[in-house]
């Protein structure tokens, strides 16, 4: 952290050692301890409420991300039901129609063909036209 070597740590004792005397010594060297121990308790709470501000950071742009997820997908969702709603009711207005008989003109495989049995030809509208 300091670079600082153990000749300097044994320069500074000493010097320590002489200006404040052996008798006071002891009890400032536990109060130095005593502020450098808080001093790393700050800077470790300092670091500890950094990181979590920068994760609760990451939650909120990752809750919104999801957030955008799920109203994308409710939205796809909505269309598919409107979509399939307008179907359904397309249908149902369907089957409300009575149903075109086409069997006395035409085959079922629509080829327009008279039955046997049936006098009119498949084009007697078009003959009516004619004649008149």
């Amino acid at each position: 952290m300091f670079d600082i070597s153990f000749m300097e740590l044994l320069v500074i004792s000493m010097v320590a050692l002489i200006v404040i005397g052996p008798e006071r010594l002891p009890t400032v060297a536990r109060t130095l301890g005593n502020l450098y121990g808080r001093c790393r308790n700050f800077v470790y709470s300092v670091r500890t409420d950094i990181h979590n501000e920068i994760r609760m950071e990451e939650l909120k742009n990752m809750q919104s991300s999801v957030q955008e997820t799920v109203q994308s997908i409710e939205d796809s969702v909505q269309q598919s039901v409107d979509q399939l709603k307008s179907t359904v009711t397309a249908d149902v207005k369907n089957e409300d129609k009575p149903p075109v008989d086409l069997s006395s003109s035409q085959l079922p495989d629509g080829s327009g063909q008279p039955l046997p049995g049936s006098n009119e030809s498949p084009h007697s509208c078009h003959d009516n036209e004619k004649k008149q």
